[in-house]
């Protein structure tokens, strides 16, 4: 008998945005509802499930070598929108206005597909960097997500974003440090891979340096596993992929 759960594709991305005055870049964040089975209370990127609506689209679309990968960044695109009002990962005249359209008729259509044939944008999914996968297959989790993090750069950031009220909570802009330091604090709840790419990410002073790490550590999937440790149970990640803090005691750690 096999007892590894089949994990629920899911996609999320990490939003730059330069921070005023040379300072650390600011990340998109959103606080999930405590109502929600997984994650209930915690800051986290915007994302969610792959969707069939997401990989028939994927299918459509012309040149793509990897219908899988382009259905995940199509579902980070689509989530985002969702979530947060933000076009990202999308070429065509957008502004506040038509991305408050846009986002009126997913939310009343569910499919990015109608978004696009209604305002004549298309797909840039390049603008869409793959940074990590994370898989926690061996956890006894209500739900196990197969997630891939990807990388997204607003620039100078002047948009208007406004919370879906629905899975989540709130909306903010933070940087991974002041991130890191309210969950320190108890200000904010993260969970272990939230945490983990948060320090990872602290680590870079923009987007160009984002997309070097990127280019830099093979994308490969990351299951956590647990080891023993002088007495004490520790929850932890391969040492070879870029994080510079790999692991932390079972007990601490909130994982969902």
């Amino acid at each position: 008998m096999n007892d590894t759960p089949t994990g629920i594709a899911a996609a999320t991305v990490v939003v730059f945005r330069k921070g005023p005055d040379g300072s650390p870049p600011e990340l998109l964040m959103v606080t999930r509802s405590r109502s929600m089975s997984f994650a209930g209370g915690a800051a986290v990127f915007p994302g969610g499930r792959v969707d069939q609506a997401d990989r028939d689209l994927a299918g459509d679309l012309p040149d793509i070598d990897d219908v899988d990968e382009a259905a995940h960044r199509i579902a980070a695109i689509r989530e985002t929108l969702e979530e947060t009002g933000l076009a990202i990962g999308l070429r065509g005249t957008i502004d506040a206005a038509r991305a408050r359209e846009a986002r009126a008729l997913l939310l009343e259509t569910g499919t990015l597909r109608r978004v696009l044939d209604v305002t004549g944008w298309t797909l840039d999914l390049s603008a869409i960097v793959p940074f990590a996968r994370w898989y926690p297959k061996n956890e006894r989790l209500p739900r196990v997500f197969d997630t891939r993090f990807y990388l997204a750069d607003l620039g100078t950031g002047a948009v208007d974003v406004t919370v879906d009220e629905t899975e989540n909570t709130r909306l903010f802009w933070i940087t991974a440090r002041d991130a890191l330091a309210a969950a320190d604090r108890g200000d904010l709840t993260v969970i272990f891979p939230t945490r983990r790419n948060l320090e990872r990410i602290a680590q870079f002073p923009d987007f160009a340096a984002a997309l070097r790490d990127c280019a830099a550590f093979p994308q490969r999937t990351i299951t956590p596993f647990v080891e023993q440790r002088g007495g004490t149970r520790w929850i932890c990640i391969p040492e070879d992929l870029g994080y510079p803090v790999t692991a932390e005691p079972l007990d601490g750690a909130q994982r969902s």
